[in-house]
């Protein structure tokens, strides 16, 4: 295993010298294997280095940060971190200096996160990779400003997926086995409507039927859609939010793993995670508009440049070979940068109009 301290020097390595006009924003991303959070600086030939932030508390263990996310003023970040004993912690850091705000411990192997809009409240996702299947895993609740949680929602087997939508009203979250979308209600953190997205997760090759295996669902600018990654399906799932019911399903590529709707609604981006590949599709007319390779085979997150421009795509390491932090042209539709991120580089965000203290 790298150790994080070869892991820090290999990423300082990558940080350029010369100087570069500030994009006003920053892209982090969490090593899973690595146990780090890079931010990532946008400059006109790429990205390079801002700064690394070591995370985790098992000295001899990897405890495994999974995704990330930014609170809607800016002035801090969250961590899932995926490891523990036996349930793993949401973290919360403040973003100028880094430094630790507060932890508060989840369920069994939490991923992804979403908060509300008005900051008060963390929702995650606790995937239960490691447990015995079928279950009913938990979508835990955090009050963001004091770090407690509040409670742990049943939800279905083998959640991954959460997302707000803008008005903070609804939350949705993706069920991978039991192959379905739910819908959260905000104000009462109960689930108050379900949609089959599938036929479930097949145990048997001869059990198995339409399978769509949701890792991810995300929601358009003006909360009227949904989108829906099909991870067995290779397909993206479009549904309508008012009615909870299904408006198209298009074919992606191989093992559809993440979805985004680009800031102004216009493009979606699904990630393959086994194509090597991120899909871009037309939000008004419901089809996959290019497919682009990427630089590394397995393909995780993506995250969109405020200004609609650039998307940055995640892909995660095998072996000694270092993941990648791709940028994508979105108007070339075209890869035109990427920098080389060690220790499983999984989860993606943007910071933006960050502090620019001098930290380096």
């Amino acid at each position: 295993m790298i150790g994080r301290l070869a892991l820090l020097g290999c990423l300082l390595t990558n940080a350029a010298q010369a100087q570069s006009s500030d994009a006003g924003y920053r892209v982090g991303v969490v090593s899973e294997s690595g146990d780090i959070v890079t931010w990532l600086k946008p400059g006109e030939t790429g990205l390079t280095v801002d700064r690394v932030v070591p995370v985790g508390l098992m000295p001899s263990d990897i405890d495994g940060p999974h995704n990330i996310t930014v609170s809607p003023d800016g002035k801090s970040y969250y961590v899932t971190i995926a490891h523990g004993t036996p349930y793993g912690p949401l973290w919360k850091l403040n973003y100028a200096g880094d430094s630790l705000v507060g932890r508060a411990q989840v369920e069994l192997f939490p991923t992804t996160i979403t908060v509300t809009p008005d900051g008060q409240f963390a929702f995650v996702a606790n995937s239960d990779f490691h447990g015995d299947h079928p279950r009913v895993n938990v979508v835990s609740v955090v009050h963001t400003p004091t770090m407690t949680k509040i409670t742990d929602i049943p939800a279905c087997d083998m959640p991954h997926g959460v997302k707000v939508n803008h008005g903070g009203t609804r939350v949705y979250i993706s069920c991978m086995h039991s192959d379905e979308i739910l819908q959260l209600d905000v104000a009462t953190f109960e689930i108050s409507r379900r949609a089959k997205t599938g036929d479930g997760h097949a145990m048997t090759a001869a059990a198995a039927g339409h399978e769509c295996s949701p890792t991810f669902v995300s929601v358009s600018p003006d909360d009227k859609r949904l989108y829906v990654a099909c991870n067995y399906g290779n397909s993206l799932q479009v549904w309508d939010a008012a009615t909870l019911t299904k408006v198209k399903e298009i074919p992606v590529g191989k093992g559809a793993y993440n979805v985004e709707p680009s800031p102004d609604g216009k493009l979606v981006i699904v990630t393959n995670k086994k194509d090597q590949s991120v899909s871009l599709i037309d939000a008004v007319r419901l089809t996959e508009i290019a497919r682009i390779p990427t630089s590394k085979k397995i393909v995780h997150g993506v995250a969109y440049s405020p200004d609609n421009r650039l998307a940055y795509i995640s892909s995660e390491s095998i072996g000694a070979d270092p993941g990648a932090v791709d940028v994508i042209d979105l108007a070339a539709k075209k890869l035109v940068a990427s920098i080389s991120i060690p220790g499983q580089p999984t989860g993606i965000t943007i910071l933006r109009s960050p502090i620019t203290s001098a930290r380096r």
